[in-house]
């Protein structure tokens, strides 16, 4: 599963990465090195009517859009979908033929299961260092009571490459830039090929692209941040 992430780039850094043009002088984006579920982070999907990229905070762990409450997804698996079963239900199905995302980052973090009381967390990252994009679908609840919307998302997971396998039996599907277009692009009357969703793409990121490190063990609490959960302490 992928339970934490690490976004370092600044704003101007996704907004070139992403393609996504100059950000509003009052969009905040600080460095976030211990992202946990339930917070609100900076997602891209493509403007409904302008058809361009845009970057939008969304909650991460994905409540479906017909849920009457949220108490419908306490205590749900939402913040993760397998590649394998993402067709099999209709929470996950529905935003995948619709509502695919990209969701920024530059590293996460996986658990190594070393006994029943100790776990050893690991950080991943890209071997040139650049921000990348997780595979992710995004959905649209109305709180019945307050009529707000809730824009949550959710990251799709797969078979682990070569190195993350030494860790964990699965991680994030990581999406190459040349096919951001292709992630996010709905099927129209024009391009009915594009109905098709891209289920290719799902699959485990090159590991000799990639490179890892222990991580420092306070990772495992979300209220702690900083550069220093990247590195593991000195013993």
């Amino acid at each position: 599963m992928c339970g934490r992430y690490v976004r370092r780039s600044d704003k101007q850094r996704i907004a070139e990465a992403f393609h996504l043009g100059k950000l509003p002088a009052d969009f905040i984006l600080p460095p976030d090195f211990n992202i946990a579920p339930t917070t609100f982070q900076p997602v891209i999907r493509l403007n409904r009517e302008s058809g361009e990229r845009e970057i939008v905070m969304m909650r991460w762990g994905l409540v479906p859009h017909f849920a009457k409450s949220l108490a419908d997804v306490k205590g749900l698996s939402n913040i993760n979908v397998k590649a394998e079963t993402i067709q099999q239900r209709a929470m996950w199905r529905i935003p995948f033929q619709k509502r695919r995302c990209l969701v920024p980052a530059d590293g996460f973090y996986e658990w190594q299961k070393i006994d029943a009381k100790t776990r050893k967390p690991f950080f991943y990252s890209l071997n040139n260092g650049q921000p990348f994009a997780f595979a992710g679908l995004w959905d649209a609840w109305k709180d019945p009571h307050t009529g707000e919307w809730l824009l949550s998302f959710a990251i799709i997971t797969t078979e682990p490459n070569e190195l993350t396998a030494q860790v964990h039996d699965r991680m994030p599907v990581i999406l190459e830039p040349r096919n951001y277009d292709r992630w996010l692009q709905r099927g129209t009357l024009q391009h009915p090929d594009l109905e098709q969703p891209p289920l290719d793409l799902l699959r485990p990121f090159p590991a000799e692209d990639m490179q890892t490190a222990p991580a420092n063990q306070a990772v495992g609490n979300p209220r702690n941040n900083g550069p220093e959960m990247l590195t593991a302490l000195a013993s």
